[in-house]
């Protein structure tokens, strides 16, 4: 399929629900924890393993997948990857051990990585002229899912036990059989007669430079997020408040990411995407602090505007990489969606370490200053060359 002005509707709308469906499973782990610290009589420290090794293997890996994924125009990746994380993630309630419990979000943070690279892929192909806002509504379908989520987990486990947790596997299970209807299969890059190291070479070329720039703000994006959903429901649980207002917290947080997300797609077609990133980073530090002080409904206003600014950049950073490196798409997504993703999620083992020693408030007040600093690497950004190609689209 050749570039058109006009955005494929259909297309576009079954990436994103497949997007939705994988993401609304691996987030029922979070709002979890307080559960399975109760349940298994967990430390931080191994809270941190769980986020970490979940981060590691929903992300880390994707590089690899994306390098096949761009090598074979096949559907296993894009509807096996969601199969894996629904019917295994919604297992969680079967797991009679902290090993057990390992394994099953082990397997389902697999099936995560397997998708996200060849959906993500896919956008630009059926984007026409509207590359950055379809790409916003592809992560808005992972950012809604990443809210609704825990308030279904929550409800779920709230007025039935953690042992019915298995039963929310059906309706993930309806919605792939009609996803596997109407999603077609994956557009070839022309990497497929490449080894690994040619592919690399290909997809990004003079260009890995800006690439690793990007990847690095990423990086540390996506630090500070993973850390406060990994460890912000473990605080709040311990401040008293309830399993679902823990959920509603974690939704108002993720989903006003994804109308942060649209928004700042929309305008990235339009002004630019430093101005974005500084706007997003200046007010997402002081938000962030303010959700470890504030009660009450301020505390569900300040949850709202954290979500917003940390996940506004994170369609943006797609963008970006694919407009680089147009020839490796599902790999440089892989990069941005994933690797990125799994680093800063890998931080968590650290994160709750140190929380055990000086307690979460005190660490994760640490962590919300990071974006301050990630504003210097912002300022570098190749925004005239990625300007000039939003008008060549």
């Amino acid at each position: 399929m050749t570039e058109q002005n006009r955005a494929d509707v259909k297309v576009i709308l079954a990436l994103t629900l497949i997007h939705f469906t994988g993401d609304l499973y691996v987030s029922f782990v979070n709002p979890l924890l307080p559960v399975f610290v109760e349940k298994f009589s967990l430390s931080l420290a191994q809270v941190g393993w769980i986020a970490g090794m979940m981060r590691m293997l929903a992300f880390v890996v994707q590089p690899g997948v994306g390098y096949f994924a761009d090598r074979y125009r096949s559907r296993f990746f894009i509807l096996g990857g969601p199969l894996l994380s629904i019917l295994f993630i919604a297992a969680v309630g079967w797991a009679h051990s902290f090993w057990d419990l390992l394994l099953f979000i082990a397997i389902g943070s697999i099936g995560a990585s397997m998708f996200h690279p060849s959906v993500a892929g896919m956008i630009g192909g059926y984007a026409g002229r509207h590359f950055g806002f379809c790409m916003s509504i592809f992560n808005m379908g992972g950012t809604v899912a990443f809210g609704v989520g825990p308030l279904l987990i929550a409800y779920v486990v709230t007025h039935w036990g953690l042992e019915a947790s298995p039963w929310t596997a059906i309706p993930g299970l309806l919605l792939m059989a009609l996803l596997f209807r109407i999603t077609p299969r994956p557009l070839g890059e022309g990497l497929r007669g490449q080894g690994f190291s040619g592919a690399v070479r290909a997809a990004f070329g003079e260009v890995w430079k800006p690439v690793l720039l990007i990847w690095t703000v990423m990086v540390l994006r996506a630090f500070v997020g993973q850390s406060f959903l990994a460890f912000i429901p473990v605080l709040y649980a311990r401040e008293g408040l309830s399993l679902v207002s823990i959920g509603l917290i974690i939704s108002l947080y993720t989903v006003a990411g994804a109308a942060g997300g649209v928004i700042a797609g929309h305008l990235s077609d339009r002004i630019g995407y430093r101005p974005i990133f500084l706007t997003a980073f200046l007010l997402a530090a002081p938000s962030l602090i303010l959700m470890c002080s504030l009660s009450g409904l301020r505390l569900y206003a300040v949850s709202t505007l954290a979500g917003f600014c940390m996940f506004a950049t994170l369609p943006l950073g797609l963008v970006m990489a694919q407009k680089l490196a147009p020839r490796g798409k599902s790999m440089v997504s892989s990069l941005m969606m994933g690797l990125a993703q799994g680093v800063g999620g890998m931080m968590a083992p650290l994160v709750g370490s140190l929380a055990d020693l000086y307690s979460i408030r005190t660490v994760l007040f640490g962590v919300a200053l990071v974006p301050l600093l990630a504003i210097g690497l912002v300022w570098f950004f190749p925004e005239k060359r990625l300007r000039a190609q939003t008008f060549q689209r």
